[in-house]
């Protein structure tokens, strides 16, 4: 059973554990949003789950009622004691690891086995483990979390928009990714200061489009680097002014008002 506020508080007096701020510990609770985070991941009998961050279980019992196998990867070792109060479910392994590091990888088994991410993202590690995990982690194919409002915003911005940035290009080259739904403070404990929301990630069967990957992120880094500036001044040190002919982009243009598919077009020219 998913544990209440009242459940959660308790546990971590019996084991005299504060959250830490600095971990970006904030446990939620609500079993309507856990129920939701649930039904968005689309989960189907036979499916193994990795959730990064289980905290005190309360998503992690409600995954072990749908997934045949869940890997839950914890860093915080004065977690682990209460985490495996909570969750006695045999199909649950919780690995104590640093899910920024590449240990806790060889638990997802053979190259053709296929993942789903759920989690309540630690909010200090969220936008760093996810474009890293899109790089280097084809088995994982879909991806459904919780983070802050703001980097929810930031991984599915629309072109033009302050948000739009390098994690915006990175989710749309490997996914499809939409919001689905905004979550209150008042869903976890501690109550954090912002809102949060769930995203919803599905790793495409090829990128978005084609093009060398290093040479496209090498430009957008840079052009990103110097957003406020045009891009024939950013990326004059790598395109030439004919660059921008060919590609039939403005050179006049600033970062974020370029698609996914207008830098690809850029990406092309510079190899030439």
């Amino acid at each position: 059973m998913t544990p209440s506020r009242s459940d959660l508080r308790n546990l971590l007096a019996r084991h005299d554990i504060v959250p830490s701020r600095a971990l970006g510990q904030n446990f939620v609770f609500d079993q309507n949003t856990i129920g939701a985070m649930v039904r968005a991941a689309e989960l189907f009998r036979g499916c193994s789950v990795v959730e990064i961050g289980p905290g005190l279980g309360s998503l992690t019992v409600a995954l072990a009622a749908e997934a045949e196998r869940v890997l839950a990867v914890e860093a915080d070792r004065h977690l682990l004691a209460p985490l495996r109060e909570v969750v006695s479910a045999p199909n649950v392994e919780i690995v104590h690891a640093d899910a920024t590091t590449r240990e806790w990888r060889a638990k997802l088994g053979a190259a053709d086995q296929r993942w789903a991410l759920v989690a309540n993202l630690p909010y200090n590690i969220a936008i760093p483990l996810l474009l890293d995990l899109l790089d280097t982690e084809p088995r994982i194919e879909t991806f459904t979390f919780m983070v802050q409002q703001e980097v929810a915003e930031r991984l599915t911005a629309s072109v033009g928009t302050k948000a739009y940035g390098i994690p915006t290009l990175k989710v749309a080259y490997w996914c499809e990714a939409r919001i689905v739904r905004p979550v209150p403070p008042t869903v976890f404990h501690p109550r954090p200061r912002v809102s949060s929301a769930v995203v919803r990630m599905e790793r495409r069967p090829e990128p978005a489009v084609e093009v060398d990957p290093d040479r496209l992120f090498f430009l957008i880094r840079t052009a990103f680097g110097q957003r406020r500036k045009m891009l024939r001044r950013s990326l004059a040190a790598h395109l030439t002014p004919d660059c921008f002919d060919k590609a039939n982009i403005p050179a006049t243009a600033r970062p974020e008002q370029l698609t996914l598919a207008d830098w690809s077009k850029l990406a092309a020219v510079a190899s030439r």
